[in-house]
């Protein structure tokens, strides 16, 4: 682990320097020296009581990059807001940024977007889960726009071919690397029934499962996920260990025990493949993992505010 944080440590300075963002890793140094500890404290005493809210709070800052950039528009509420989009619903960890957002706003108010909260309380459900940690690059302002409309073309789909996340993802500046090694962060959390159902039950006319899945685990997907129960019910996406953050994912991949669709379509392409073959294998661990951490300040990166752009949220759910 020491390894892994100091290489972490190298390339993340490579990343820093040469991003085109104004964003650096201290940037709270002198106006809120604390802010990094309050966010880490805060995620830590939520992990304690739950920690299903780790891989909640990875989502979250997913889900908020890849709409309109990592501005922490995914947070806003109201109607036909981003959080209302059908891929949002299952959102989850507002509570934890909005009281990291309190604590902050009582020692260094108007200083800590809640962009930067987001994407540090990311990093830190990382690391509680057995995942890498790194340094984050912070400077981010928080956007004044939220829209539902803007959330299925721009975010990838439990339902996508690889081509179609291999466009979505390049469209925020990710290849191929990057898309394997994002959709990895799956080795952590749960999905609902209804994003994988229909690979169980009626996947063709004949009403037979998706030949892909491995038969062994159809019949523990169809007691989890009756075919008349309403589809809110949870599987682990690493049916394995989906607390640990490990490569385990990857392994089950290669034996078709993913439980979305668009997760399996990654061995049916070559470019992805190798990368999952790459993690599957002994000694992928650690790749995997210096792999991941590069890819997260990359998409942190995406279409970020700085200067004077955007604003510093008072309310994490509400525009000034």
């Amino acid at each position: 682990m020491i390894k892994l944080i100091f290489v972490s440590y190298i390339i993340l300075g490579i990343l820093v320097n040469s991003a085109k963002s104004q964003l650096k890793t201290g940037f709270y140094s002198r106006t809120c020296p604390r802010a990094e500890v309050i966010v880490k404290s805060v995620v830590q005493t939520h992990f304690k009581s739950n920690p299903t809210l780790a891989p909640a709070l990875l989502r979250l800052h997913f889900h908020d990059c890849f709409i309109k950039g990592c501005d922490a528009s995914v947070l806003i509420s109201g109607p036909s807001t981003e959080r209302t989009a059908f891929p949002n619903v299952g959102l989850r960890g507002f509570e934890v940024i909005d009281n990291a957002k309190s604590q902050l706003e009582s020692v260094c108010p108007g200083v800590v977007s809640c962009a930067d909260i987001l994407t540090l309380a990311a990093r830190d459900a990382v690391a509680l889960t057995g995942g890498p940690s790194w340094g984050v690059p912070l400077g981010r302002r928080d956007g004044r726009e939220s829209s539902a409309s803007d959330v299925p073309q721009n975010l990838a789909s439990p339902f996508d071919s690889v081509a179609v996340q291999r466009q979505k993802f390049a469209a925020k500046g990710l290849n191929d690397l990057d898309l394997v090694t994002l959709v990895g962060a799956h080795t952590i959390g749960h999905t609902q029934c209804r994003f994988f159902q229909y690979r169980i039950y009626n996947f063709t006319t004949k009403g037979t499962f998706d030949p892909s899945i491995n038969p062994s685990l159809v019949g523990q997907l169809q007691r989890s996920c009756p075919q008349n129960g309403d589809g809110l019910n949870k599987v682990p996406l690493d049916r394995d260990s989906s607390l640990k953050f490990d490569t385990t994912f990857f392994k089950n991949l290669k034996v078709g025990n993913a439980i979305l669709e668009s997760d399996q379509k990654l061995m049916d392409d070559g470019s992805t493949r190798a990368f999952v073959d790459k993690y599957a294998r002994n000694g992928g661990d650690l790749r995997f993992k210096l792999d991941f951490l590069k890819a997260m300040v990359k998409m942190g990166n995406i279409e970020v505010k700085t200067g004077t752009n955007g604003e510093i949220r008072r309310i994490c759910s509400k525009i000034n």
